[in-house]
């Protein structure tokens, strides 16, 4: 019998925490009370969540930034907070994180690199993103080309309604990171296209 299974139809995110899938294979999350399994990342998709990830941290560090880096970490959106635990790729928190606290606080940027095949349900945990009160930037990161798209909070609080193409150098407004994007796709084979 499959992991999928067994799988309570609505769990609430304590009980998602306490559930044990029978298949370990995947990476889960929680989407409206239902767990969802995610495959494993290609080898583009993981190259470049290392990539900026370790961009990202060095930068940090070299500017005296009291933040952290974190890679598929467990973000729990404002919108239906009791049964959403959403997996970005790369998530940077601006404040302490406690022993035993299974989600960064307050994520200040969440990233996620889309793939062709899991494209709706990566837009649909970037919108799920735009509940999070301390959120500022979301990027979307493209795994098939260089480039992206990004949101950024409005001065008003608000999100824009359309995203901006993001294209020739990255800039995290927020932490105050720019990269440009031969560097982020430094040995993946995008670099060439």
């Amino acid at each position: 019998m499959s992991a999928f299974a067994k799988t309570p139809s609505r769990m609430s995110v304590s009980e998602f925490l306490d559930w044990v899938p029978q298949d370990d294979c995947y990476k889960w999350q929680l989407v409206d009370g239902v767990p969802i399994a995610m495959a494993p990342a290609n080898a583009v998709h993981a190259m470049l969540q290392v990539n900026l990830s370790s961009l990202i941290r060095i930068h940090l560090r070299a500017t005296g930034r009291d933040c952290d880096v974190f890679v598929n970490p467990g973000v729990i959106p404002a919108t239906m907070s009791a049964h959403n635990m959403r997996i970005p790729d790369i998530v940077v928190n601006c404040t302490k994180v406690e022993m035993g606290q299974v989600a960064p606080p307050n994520p200040v940027v969440l990233i996620e690199i889309l793939s062709p095949s899991n494209s709706g349900q990566t837009w649909a945990n970037v919108w799920a993103y735009t509940s999070i009160p301390t959120a500022k930037e979301i990027l979307i990161l493209r795994g098939d080309a260089m480039g992206g798209d990004i949101l950024r909070r409005l001065p008003d609080g608000k999100w824009p309604d359309e995203t901006s193409v993001v294209a020739g150098e990255l800039v995290l407004e927020s932490i105050g990171f720019r990269v440009a994007f031969p560097e982020l796709y430094e040995r993946t084979p995008l670099l060439h296209i």
